[in-house]
């Protein structure tokens, strides 16, 4: 193994001199702080960079502020009197300083153990009050439980229904500081949780310097692991990796559940279910003797605490760990891997993460982060906007609605006559909400069955009339503004209404199941109604946002097309969201292959950084020039002119010509080809055409034929059997090289294939885009968002996009689409081009992955050979490594037939050498 750069040690290899100028970029950035955006092409090292420059300016910021506390308590030792002085014998001195730490380090002591005797002593405190109280909780409790039986049939619950009951609530209008429970008598436990314990311990652990990282997708988790382990940082620090309960989670029985919603629920079920064991007996003399409890996880994966501790040691011996390492660790442990790796938090000086942990402010508060003066690194942040401002989306089907408030009257019904008036003040808001939003969704004043046809011929995909209101215009509409949603939502959760609600439905459902149902679909509608409680409630937190943040969608039912509606809240700008981010953290770095334009990122995100002092650095790539074919393909080999644009796409002519284009490239290209098509739809309708024509038989004669699914699941197995074929070919076991020369894969733009997949060597020697992947302008949402983007910048930052069309059309209206398109000036009509370019730039950047790396790419439509001279010309919006080897011209199929079979020509011979 070369060694690394001097500055960064760390680095495996013999860096190359971009990566050297980006990992001293990045260096310098942390340093300075605020917000760097770090631009480097895929194939190029740029995680390796991130890992060896980021973690070494940890260590150097670490030795130099332990370099400066030495310093100053030697400057305090020779000021306190003649300690220290020049006089004294170089080894008084280092007793000294060595005294002074010694007496550092049992101030620590003192005070951890300080910290030890106040939670002893609350400990006793709370067993003090049980003392003194106890006879009167048992005493009310009798009482109680006298007077509920002497009452009123109607007035008394149950005792299997008690559980569902809720404590009673007051709020600020009924003369308190702040809402809060009342406990009732008899109610109180005396039982000491050992979450709560550990959760204590863990807290004690001093927060140093640490680094947030984190990417879209978990196989980029596990590549940025990958290449962590290639340093020696991964044995030097301690390094955490964190994920969703679906990847983490190993009870078999909450697997079972299949949905992410649905194991989210249940696990967080049964961290509020404790099995309660007997600890110890205290005895009160004459008074008696108290069972005092230790409560455990109802999940048998987090009932042994010491498990817990073991999986921790693990991690910091072993140093770092992907998912899958995770979860087999904690599958031999016997102990659950998703709090193991949360536990490991406070302590680790790296945190590797998916997007929705860090960015969402509900996941970080969960989770614990802490960001103040920490660094956070966000990669593949091409589409950060975009990607934040989703996940403040929130989305409540018509369904989900008509099950909420079904249960929310069974629940009302059941025990109004046993609540407090602040929970049935509470709960009776809840239905009026819910009846509300039921009316909006279910009015009949609209023409379904034209607006059905409407749609079909307009060939959009949506078959709804929808609707977009401003966030008061929507409430004022179903007159609901009078409703203080922040106390309603403060309620909802502190009363714990949505399990009460929940749990009293699963009752009633299951009393009325057969035995058969119960079999196959157990505790389903229980699962959806807790997802669509909580639906609601996010729904609801959404309408607390300011009235020009985000847009209402309305989408009404319509039978005739088999649709059901819903409401979804759409948010629009993500500046305030990002600035709780950059305000905490020390340095936040922007990393990708391509960043471009980052105008349009500093508007939508930090609007508010000056320009000065928003950092950015960019490289070309590390492969020559004559590796790299890229080629713009404006006719196919019958001479006919490619056109996808979506008027013309589905002609049946332009279909068979893409084939015939991929019949010539099956000669002439070696191993594997990948092919790029705008969605799924279109692929499956090239797909048939081919099948229809016999032109799928003719390539399958040179090549194997595999298509990308839209399961994730089923994505591995296909990529596999791909990965496969090309490996014997490349390795010279296949049987018949003559008849078979590799495969071509077709895939889909913004799948998981285009993301996060890598085509290295054999796998992408050509990577073919078929069209401009332009996002369907008959999306309701996506044009919320041009409206709202070609507002910024202007005279007023509440001024919205006029249209002649007002803001009611109907979803999958092509023509409406387009109209607003063609209403945009600037930045909005920008936006829709860039959305478009970057997907392709992220899909053809999947091909070169490192410097011996080759490949052709063909851009296949004449509009990638039009004017060029137009700043908003789809080849402008390139990257530099790629428009810089363009061929942007051709005469006919025959020239790039001749330059692919010079430029593979070319490689092999320089390959063999």
């Amino acid at each position: 193994m070369e060694h690394g750069d001097p500055k960064f040690p760390a680095f495996p290899y013999k860096p190359y001199s971009i990566q050297i100028d980006f990992m001293n970029a990045l260096y310098d950035y942390l340093d300075k702080g605020g917000v760097s955006m770090l631009e480097s092409p895929t194939g190029t090292g740029k995680t390796l960079s991130i890992i060896c420059s980021a973690l070494q300016w940890v260590l150097d910021r670490r030795l130099k502020e332990k370099s400066e506390t030495m310093s100053k308590s030697e400057n305090n030792i020779e000021n306190d009197g003649q300690i220290g002085s020049q006089d004294e014998p170089d080894w008084m001195r280092d007793f000294v300083v060595s005294k002074v730490t010694r007496v550092e380090e049992k101030k620590c002591k003192k005070k951890k153990f300080r910290r030890g005797l106040e939670k002893l002593d609350r400990r006793k405190n709370c067993e003090s009050s049980w003392d003194l109280c106890s006879r009167d909780l048992e005493e009310s409790s009798r009482v109680e439980k006298e007077c509920k039986r002497s009452g009123k049939k109607n007035d008394a619950v149950e005792l299997d229904d008690e559980e569902f009951l809720l404590e009673e609530y007051e709020s600020e209008e009924e003369g308190l500081s702040s809402p809060k429970l009342k406990r009732k008598g008899g109610i109180v436990s005396i039982s000491s949780s050992s979450d709560e314990e550990e959760e204590d311990d863990s807290g004690e652990e001093e927060e140093g310097l640490k680094v947030y990282f984190c990417s879209r997708t978990h196989s980029q988790l596990s590549q940025f692991i990958k290449e962590l382990k290639k340093t020696t940082f991964s044995k030097e620090i301690n390094v955490v990796c964190l994920g969703a309960r679906k990847n983490f989670c190993i009870n078999e029985e909450v697997l079972k559940l299949g949905s992410s919603s649905r194991i989210n629920e249940r696990c967080s079920e049964l961290q509020k279910i404790k099995k309660n064991k007997v600890s110890k007996v205290k005895d009160l003399g004459k008074e008696g003797r108290v069972r005092q409890t230790k409560a455990s996880s109802g999940c048998p994966m987090l009932r042994k605490h010491r498990l817990q501790k073991q999986f921790r040691n693990y991690i910091s011996q072993e140093g770092a760990l992907d998912i899958e390492d995770l979860v087999q660790l904690g599958k031999g442990l016997g102990t659950c891997p998703y709090y193991g790796s949360r536990s490991m938090i406070p302590v680790a000086d790296l945190v590797i993460l998916p997007y929705q942990s860090l960015l969402s402010k509900s996941s970080r508060e969960s989770l614990g982060l802490n960001l103040k003066n920490n660094i956070v690194i966000i990669d593949e942040a091409h589409n950060l906007a975009d990607s934040l401002i989703g996940m403040y989306d929130a989305k409540i089907t018509l369904s989900q609605l008509e099950n909420v408030h079904s249960h929310i009257e069974k629940y009302f019904r059941r025990f109004c006559n046993l609540l407090g008036p602040g929970n049935r003040r509470y709960i009776q808001t809840l239905m009026v909400l819910t009846r509300a939003f039921l009316q909006v969704l279910n009015e009949k004043d609209v023409n379904y069955t034209s607006a059905c046809q409407d749609s079909e011929r307009g060939g959009g995909t949506k078959d709804i009339f929808d609707t977009s209101m401003a966030i008061n215009d929507f409430l004022f509409s179903l007159n609901i503004d009078n409703i203080n949603l922040f106390k309603l939502l403060q309620y909802v959760k502190e009363s714990n209404i949505m399990h009460k609600v929940s749990g009293y439905g699963e009752k009633i459902t299951s009393l009325k199941k057969d035995s058969a149902t119960k079999e196959n679909g157990e505790s389903c509608e229980d699962g959806s109604t807790l997802s669509g409680f909580q639906t609601l409630v996010d729904m609801l937190l959404s309408l607390t946002n300011n009235d020009g943040d985000g847009r209402i969608i309305i989408s009404r039912k319509r039978p005739a097309c088999g649709q059901g509606g819903y409401l979804k809240y759409v948010m629009l700008t993500g500046e305030k969201i990002f600035s709780e981010i950059v305000n905490e953290a020390k340095a936040v770095v922007l990393a990708g292959g391509t960043l471009q334009p980052i105008e349009e990122t500093r508007e939508r995100l930090f609007p508010w950084l000056p320009t000065d002092q928003l950092h950015f650095f960019s490289c070309s790539h590390i492969v020559p020039r004559e590796s790299i074919l890229p080629i713009a393909v404006s006719r196919g080999p019958s001479g006919h002119s490619f056109d996808f644009s979506y008027s013309s796409r589905n002609s049946s002519t332009l279909i068979h010509e893409l084939g015939l284009l991929l019949c010539n490239l099956a000669t002439v290209v070696p191993e594997g080809i990948v092919v790029f098509f705008s969605s799924y739809e279109y692929e499956r309708q090239v797909y048939d055409g081919w099948k229809a024509s016999g032109i799928l038989e003719r390539i399958k004669k040179k090549k194997h034929i595999f298509r990308e699914p839209r399961r994730n699941t089923d994505v591995e197995i296909i990529l596999k059997e791909y990965k496969e074929i090309i490996d014997a070919l490349s390795s010279g076991l296949k049987e018949d090289p003559v008849t078979q020369n590799g495969a071509i894969l077709l895939a889909v733009v913004g799948g998981k294939i285009s993301e996060g997949i890598n085509f290295s060597d054999g796998m992408g020697r050509c990577i073919v885009m078929v069209g401009l992947p332009y996002p369907s302008p008959s999306d309701i949402e996506l044009l919320e968002r041009i409206k709202h983007i070609e507002s910024l910048g202007g005279c007023s930052s509440t001024k919205r996009l006029t249209i002649s069309v007002g803001d009611e059309y109907y979803g999958g209206d092509l023509q409406t689409g387009i109209s607003i398109l063609r209403s945009c000036r600037n930045r909005g009509k920008e936006y829709y081009e860039n959305l478009c370019m970057k997907a392709v730039n992220q899909s053809i950047g999947r091909a070169i992955r490192h410097v011996n790396d080759y490949a052709a790419i063909l851009l296949v439509d004449a509009r990638y050979t039009s004017d060029a001279s137009r700043s908003t010309h789809p080849t402008n919006k390139l990257p530099q490594w790629i428009k810089d080897c363009l061929v942007s011209k051709t005469n006919s199929y025959g020239e790039v037939h001749r330059l692919l079979h010079q430029f593979f020509k070319f490689n092999k011979t320089r390959r063999c050498q």
